[in-house]
């Protein structure tokens, strides 16, 4: 993995990126990993990087990441937004 590493940081050193540049977009790609694997879930993303959710909230806002696009499968949708079937029964009312 170094050895992939230094390849990738020689390449962005011999295109001119300049350093600040090239920290911003590997801490964009590596955040955007974790996020994905958590499927965009920022709590499991943050323990899993071992920093706290609202330092992952912070860099994902200053590095404009768009959750949305992290997202593996589509997400539930929100109870309001639901389509209510017939109703159950309570389990006590049977």
């Amino acid at each position: 993995m170094k050895e992939e590493l230094e390849q990738i940081v020689l390449q962005m050193y011999r295109s001119g990126l300049q350093y600040s540049a090239a920290v911003r977009e590997f801490q964009k790609t590596f955040l955007a990993t974790a996020l994905r694997e958590a499927n965009a879930n920022q709590v499991r993303a943050a323990k899993k990087l071992g920093i706290h959710r609202n330092t992952l909230r912070r860099q994902i806002h200053e590095l404009e990441l768009d959750i949305k696009t992290l997202r593996v499968g589509r997400r539930r949708p929100a109870l309001s937004e639901r389509v209510v079937g017939e109703r159950k029964m309570p389990r006590a009312a049977r």
